[in-house]
């Protein structure tokens, strides 16, 4: 089972006694204060629930499957998401 965007937004505002449009728009806020500290190589932390940085990913060599040939993949980054403790005791029960 999963959780959509619009489920989410009424779980959140239910447990902290807000409206639907004031937690959408704080969901909204987080995300992009994520995204900027991201994208200008920082890490965002929310102690005991996760943690989200930037990492750098090097320049490597692959191999297309269909042809066999070598091919030079450039460096890049990607996101790495860690999960705290309390969010790790949880889903172990």
């Amino acid at each position: 089972m999963s959780v959509n965007r619009t489920e989410l937004v009424q779980a959140v505002a239910a447990k902290a006694g807000l409206t639907n449009a004031d937690t959408d728009k704080a969901l909204k806020a987080l995300q992009e204060v994520v995204v900027e500290e991201l994208a200008a190589g920082g890490s965002v932390s929310i102690p005991g629930f996760l943690a989200v940085a930037r990492a750098d990913r090097a320049a490597r060599t692959g191999v297309n499957p269909q042809t066999g040939e070598k091919l030079e993949i450039p460096a890049g980054h990607r996101v790495k998401i860690t999960a705290g403790s309390a969010l790790k005791r949880a889903v172990q029960g």
